[in-house]
């Protein structure tokens, strides 16, 4: 069964409309980045309990932990980036997700990603044993200025680390943004360590981000692979249709539920069931 989860603080920082928005919608899942505007690695100690309440009370469970992990550049402090490494993993298991949402490092023109490539694994690998030493995976997100940005950069993460401890966030949008078609140039590279996928499309053109459907993100194509090699896992709505930034991204409620219905279209079209 697929199940569609969702950044909800797109809809509004308040975590209360986060997810009053989302039981409207009859989401049972989401993807927590930020609360009351307070990043998820940034949350102290008693508004984690406090989200933890909320999520009870409201029937929401967390798919994966939204966190900025990994967006550091490699000459930033690392060592106060795995003290917040730890925090995330400490929040992951009180929130009960097994799931761990990060990046590998920020790259700009000024690097080499080849020479770059052992500094980057081995920076990761620290991460990734903090996070599976709690039996949490670390989820890696294919953003356009991390290292593992192309698809053959994120098949080379993954084969560095053992599947229960390392997966890969399929996400089109990013690839697209990057140049890449997902579905014919991406997904063979990732299709054996896609593990959560992300919900957004762009546009060749121009790199705008639009709903799932309305890109070149090959959606139908995709969807049919991800059914045909048994994918079973969440469908993580971020849309990103009014601001998009490094942290982060802003839809508002209108945007955000017709995100949703087009993937909802996508899935009932494609004929493949969710929750």
């Amino acid at each position: 069964m697929w199940t569609i989860s969702g950044f909800a603080d797109e809809v509004d920082d308040d975590f209360a409309v986060q997810l009053d928005f989302l039981n409207s919608r009859g989401i049972r899942f989401i993807e927590l980045r930020s609360a009351w505007g307070t990043r998820v690695c940034e949350l102290s100690a008693s508004q984690v309990r406090r989200i933890k309440q909320m999520l009870d009370d409201a029937g929401i469970a967390v798919s994966a932990l939204g966190t900025d992990l990994g967006k550091i550049r490699l000459d930033d402090d690392f060592a106060v980036h795995l003290d917040r490494t730890r925090w995330a993993t400490d929040i992951a298991w009180y929130l009960e997700t097994s799931e761990l949402r990060g990046f590998s490092f920020f790259m700009d023109e000024r690097d080499d990603p080849q020479a770059c490539r052992n500094e980057v694994v081995d920076r990761l690998g620290q991460m990734v044993s903090i996070v599976d030493s709690a039996q949490i995976r670390y989820l890696h997100e294919n953003e356009a200025d991390v290292w593992g940005a192309t698809p053959q950069r994120c098949a080379d993460l993954a084969s560095c680390f053992p599947r229960s401890a390392f997966g890969l966030i399929l996400d089109p949008a990013n690839y697209v943004q990057g140049g890449v078609r997902p579905y014919s140039q991406a997904y063979p590279f990732v299709r054996e360590s896609t593990c959560y996928v992300h919900v957004k499309d762009a546009r060749l053109a121009d790199q705008t981000i639009c709903t799932a459907g309305e890109g070149d993100g090959q959606w139908p194509e995709l969807l049919a692979a991800l059914r045909n090699d048994g994918y079973d896992g969440f469908l993580s709505i971020e849309p990103h249709l009014a601001r998009q930034e490094a942290f982060g991204g802003f839809s508002g409620s209108d945007a955000w539920a017709h995100a949703h219905e087009s993937l909802i279209w996508l899935l009932d079209a494609a004929g493949i069931t969710y929750s």
